[in-house]
C-alpha cells in the first residue's frame, strides 16, 4: 500500500511521519511517499491533501498539471483526505471568501465550507472533538481553519464543534477541517487507510 501526501504546501512532512505511524500502528505493510507529478499520483493507492492556504494550493495543482488526475482518481474510488486547506479544495462549493479569491475547488463532495471560519493565525486553538468514528475524544488542532457549513446527497458529518461542522465523510473521500497529523494522535490517519 502506497499513500500519497501531496506535497505542494503545508504540513507535508508531519503526514508522512503520521501516516507511518498509523501504518505501524495497524500493522499493515505499505509506505507514504511525498507527491509532486502526475505519474506518481498514478502510482499510489490513496491521497493526503495537507493544509496550507486554498488558493495557492490550488494554483500549484493546477500548474503542475495535477487536477485532472486527482479528480479522476477519486471519482473512480481511491481514498482521498483534505485537512483544512485540503478539506477546503474537497467540497463542491465555497463561500463568498473561496469565490473573491476564484479558489477552484476540487469539487469532489457534497459540502459547502467557509474559509478561515474559526479566524486568523492568531486564533489558532485546541479543542476536544466528539466523533462518531471514536469512543474517545480527539484532540482536533484549528490553525485558521475551515468549516463545513453544509452537506447534502452521500455526505455525511463525522465531528462537529459546537454546531459547526469540522469533519466528513463520503464513499472514499475524508475532508477534516482541523490538522489530525499535528495531534499526536494517529486515529483519523487510521481511519482513512481503512477506507
Amino acid at each position: 500500500m502506497k499513500i500519497g501526501v501531496l506535497a505542494v504546501q503545508g504540513a507535508v512532512s508531519e503526514h508522512v511521519e503520521m501516516v507511518d505511524r498509523a501504518l505501524r500502528g495497524l500493522g499493515r505493510s505499505g509506505s507514504p511517499a511525498v507527491v509532486r507529478t502526475v505519474d506518481q499520483i498514478e502510482g499510489i493507492d490513496s491521497l493526503i491533501i495537507p493544509g496550507g492556504e486554498s488558493t495557492t494550493i490550488s494554483r500549484l495543482i493546477d500548474k503542475q498539471g495535477l487536477r485532472e488526475s486527482i479528480v479522476k482518481r477519486g471519482q473512480e474510488g481511491m481514498p482521498i483526505m483534505g485537512t483544512c486547506a485540503g478539506c477546503v479544495l474537497m467540497a463542491k462549493a465555497g463561500d463568498e471568501d473561496v469565490e473573491r479569491t476564484d479558489t477552484e475547488l476540487l469539487s469532489l463532495m457534497d459540502m459547502k465550507v467557509v474559509r478561515n471560519a474559526f479566524g486568523r493565525q492568531r486564533e489558532s486553538f485546541e479543542a476536544e472533538l466528539d466523533t462518531v468514528l471514536f469512543e474517545d475524544p480527539f484532540p482536533g488542532v484549528f490553525i485558521r481553519a475551515p468549516a463545513i457549513a453544509e452537506v447534502w446527497e452521500d455526505c455525511r458529518v463525522l465531528a462537529r464543534l459546537d454546531e459547526l461542522v469540522v469533519m466528513a465523510g463520503q464513499a472514499n473521500l475524508l475532508a477534516v477541517a482541523f490538522h489530525p497529523e499535528l495531534s499526536g494522535d494517529p486515529r483519523v490517519h487510521e481511519h482513512f487507510l481503512d477506507l
